[in-house]
């Protein structure tokens, strides 16, 4: 019998954005990546607004229809399509010509600010960071070519979508790379889908008082899109306290032709210096940052914001909340991240604030416990908390808070990040809907879902944690306990090996760079 030919192999091509990350990374060399982040993100944002604006440049040189007659160099033209203006020695194509000059760190740069002056509302958030003598022109020029085929063939026509998801994809992968600092920025993108399609902000006012890079917004935007739904219904407000953040957020909302007039920034804080103090939004999504201790809460003491009862000064998280519920409407919801140590605690009155909001205000609809793993710059066990301002309004569960154990879903991505899957988002989002809405089939779900009377909460003394309420599986109430914490044990002690190997490689590239020591001269 012959033998059958071996026939090669299918490769499966990497899509576009994985291929560029390998590419632009590579490029990086010595630069860490906090600081080469905003290079590249720059790069993308002014390809992205460069092929916009020569889209329209040359439908007005053709003048066509009711363009006939029109000056491709007249700025009205652009600022009535809602296209920024780019100067002629800002275009992509000329820095594409002066790409392999020793001069083109200076030759961006200038291009930054020239783009600035001519669109005010761009004013100190583009980065002037390409001219530094840690920045090697050659790879500056070679990254300058990487960018310029991001929109190629067909996909030019669609080049904001293109270059909006690349850019959401390399903020994603600069969060990983910077680790702990780069959580501050980014919220990973299942966690912001789950918020979003359980809150489902189809119309409206959307507000993130934290808003990081932006991203609540894009997969608000998102949503709308996907769901047949008109992107102007909705309108955002946002705040945030880190300048380098928000000119992130600001250009990540830019590319997606999203309206970030007010997305404001001030290095005080939402708590010290609200910028949207008479703002009372439909929806509210954020990601706060978890357990702060310096939060200026010594001086805000008597706010009018602490309707549950003043905060501790050592702890922000009943602050954010009192701070959510004080700018929500009277119909408005919030989905909100927030350590989970908020369902329990009672120190510094943190339990009567909690008991307050429910049993006073009634103002919690649903919580629900994530997985660990999921954050990239914590490994604080996280959960979700969703409020409700119009829970007695004819709301069918009034008198029920739905709480949801998601600890055992996700899948991990690498050796440390779990992410939540598509499937899991669905599940955990049409559980809330169906509850919350009294129109779909609803039946609580030992070890997953279970609708608890406010009375029940009240026994336990206020506490939130899901797994006290949802109970096991079926299939775990008789479970082995010595199989159980054998195999913890064997993942614990995993870990404590991974742990132990990533810190010998650190300390051998250590060794690898330090310079040897000259001995002074006698």
């Amino acid at each position: 019998m012959a033998k059958k030919r071996a026939t090669k192999k299918e490769v499966k091509e990497e899509p576009l954005e994985k291929q560029l990350w390998k590419a632009a990374d590579k490029l990086r060399k010595n630069i860490d990546a906090a600081e080469y982040k905003h290079v590249v993100l720059g790069l993308i944002f002014l390809k992205y607004i460069s092929d916009s604006f020569e889209d329209l440049y040359d439908r007005l040189k053709a003048g066509e229809g009711e363009l006939a007659g029109a000056d491709p160099e007249d700025e009205d033209e652009y600022k009535a399509e809602n296209v920024f203006f780019v100067p002629a020695e800002a275009r992509w194509s000329y820095l594409v010509s002066q790409a392999k000059q020793p001069t083109i760190g200076k030759t961006v740069d200038d291009a930054m600010d020239a783009i600035e002056k001519q669109n005010p509302i761009l004013k100190g958030v583009l980065p002037k960071v390409f001219a530094r003598q840690n920045l090697d022109p050659v790879s500056l020029g070679e990254l300058i070519d990487l960018v310029g085929n991001i929109a190629m063939g067909d996909a030019k026509n669609r080049s904001a979508d293109v270059l909006g998801h690349v850019f959401e994809y390399f903020l994603g992968e600069f969060a990983l790379a910077e680790g702990k600092q780069g959580g501050q920025f980014y919220t990973p993108r299942s966690i912001v889908e789950l918020l979003v399609n359980m809150l489902e902000p189809y119309s409206g006012r959307v507000f993130d008082p934290c808003c990081g890079s932006g991203g609540m917004f894009v997969q608000s935007e998102k949503f709308v899109t996907e769901h047949q739904g008109r992107v102007d219904d909705i309108s955002i407000y946002g705040q945030e306290s880190n300048q380098t953040t928000w000119r992130l957020a600001k250009m990540n909302l830019a590319i997606r032709g999203i309206d970030a007039s007010q997305v404001k920034w001030n290095n005080e804080g939402s708590f010290l210096n609200n910028a949207h103090k008479d703002l009372k939004a439909d929806f509210i999504i954020a990601n706060p940052p978890f357990n702060v201790s310096d939060w200026s809460g010594d001086l805000l003491r008597k706010d009018g914001r602490w309707k549950f009862g003043a905060p501790p000064a050592g702890n922000a998280n009943f602050a954010w909340l009192q701070h959510f519920l004080f700018h929500l409407a009277p119909g408005g919801r919030a989905g909100v991240v927030l350590a989970k140590g908020a369902l329990t605690s009672k120190t510094s009155g943190e339990g009567d604030i909690r008991k307050a909001m429910i049993a006073d205000g009634n103002v919690i609809d649903c919580i629900v416990n994530l997985p660990a793993k999921l954050f990239l710059n914590t490994q604080i066990p996280a959960a979700l908390w969703y409020l409700n301002r119009a829970r007695n309004n004819g709301h069918p569960r009034k008198g029920e808070i739905l709480f949801i154990d998601a600890r055992n879903l996700g899948h991990l991505i690498n050796r440390r990040t779990r992410e939540l899957s598509s499937d899991d988002i669905d599940r955990i989002a049409s559980t809330y809907h169906a509850w919350r809405t009294g129109e779909g089939d609803y039946d609580n779900e030992k070890g997953f879902c279970a609708s608890v009377p406010i009375e029940r909460v009240a026994e336990l003394d206020y506490v939130l944690t899901p797994g006290r309420y949802v109970g096991l599986p079926d299939e775990e109430d008789d479970f082995d306990f010595a199989e159980r914490f054998t195999a913890l044990k064997a993942e614990f002690e995993s870990q404590l090996r991974e742990e132990a190997e990533l810190n010998q490689a650190i300390v051998e590239n250590l060794a690898k760079v330090q310079m040897p020591v000259k001995e002074d001269a006698k």
